[in-house]
């Protein structure tokens, strides 16, 4: 699926590859959060030793930093965006729709759902966006 993004979004993935050297496929603006998809097996290369290199671009960027590793299916991806809720299990119904089940540990709902359902809804965005995903329900 071929993800259209904003002149914005191009930019900061622009910057983001000058600061750390990775590329990421895909960013979400969401106000003063920026949701990078990072290409798989790049993720320690885009967050460096201790952290440092993400928080660097999360000073430079003037902007806080989520990074989601990009996968090879659908449910490992959304697996993927609900780090770093302990994913259990993904299933993928498609009955009228395409959803998106996930069985997360009762201890890990929260992370999961996030602040005001932030990393649910960032979980649905990109599900929708790179998966053809309908929905994402927790289990």
């Amino acid at each position: 699926m071929r993800v259209e993004l904003s002149d914005e979004a191009r930019r900061y993935i622009g910057r983001f590859d000058e600061l750390t050297g990775v590329t990421p496929t895909d960013c979400l603006v969401e106000g003063d959060r920026l949701v990078f998809v990072v290409p798989a097996g790049e993720m320690a290369a885009a967050i460096g030793q201790a952290g440092e290199t993400v928080t660097e671009a999360e000073r430079r960027l003037d902007k806080s930093i989520e990074l989601v590793e990009d996968a090879d299916t659908a449910e490992a991806f959304v697996a993927s965006t609900l780090a770093p809720a302990a994913v259990n299990a993904v299933t993928i119904s498609e009955q009228n729709d395409r959803v998106a089940y996930v069985e997360v540990p009762e201890a890990d709902r929260g992370v999961a759902i996030g602040a005001d359902g932030a990393n649910i809804e960032t979980a649905r965005r990109l599900a929708e966006r790179h998966y053809d995903v309908d929905d994402v329900q927790l289990t």
